[in-house]
């Protein structure tokens, strides 16, 4: 296992559209597949306006987003662990547009969400069987 830089959990990050938000409401974790964009090191994604989503991230702004990668040979995640934020103002609302984040669903999505990060982590793993030492 390799721990990766900040720089280059950014970099995977943001070369993957597909991640998961994960939440806690009453104690119970929540885990919601989402499409999203790396904006200024930052994670932005869209929701419906009475979505579970929107209403989780509302009840409780902590939360961790997580995406991966591998093939055959390899694989990685990065962890973001941040404050999610439901943007409001005219500008925050354009400066998201500009990411050209398009829902994969079908529906209405007008509502951003922008998670701040605290702390971000990477691993890459190598796949294989373990070294046997004697």
């Amino acid at each position: 296992m390799e721990v990766l830089s900040a720089d280059e959990s950014w970099n995977l990050l943001s070369s993957r559209t597909l991640g998961r938000l994960v939440t806690c409401v009453d104690g119970y974790p929540e885990v919601f597949p989402v499409n999203f964009v790396v904006q200024r090191r930052t994670v932005l994604f869209r929701t419906a306006e009475f979505a579970t989503k929107l209403f989780t991230v509302v009840m409780n702004a902590h939360v961790v987003f997580e995406a991966d990668d591998h093939t055959v040979s390899e694989g990685w995640s990065v962890i973001v662990k941040g404050i999610a934020q439901v943007l409001n103002t005219s500008d925050e609302i354009e400066e998201a547009e500009r990411a050209q984040l398009l829902p994969w669903t079908a529906g209405m999505k007008p509502r951003y969400v922008r998670v701040e990060p605290t702390e971000i982590s990477g691993r890459r793993f190598r796949f294989g069987s373990a070294a046997v030492t004697d």
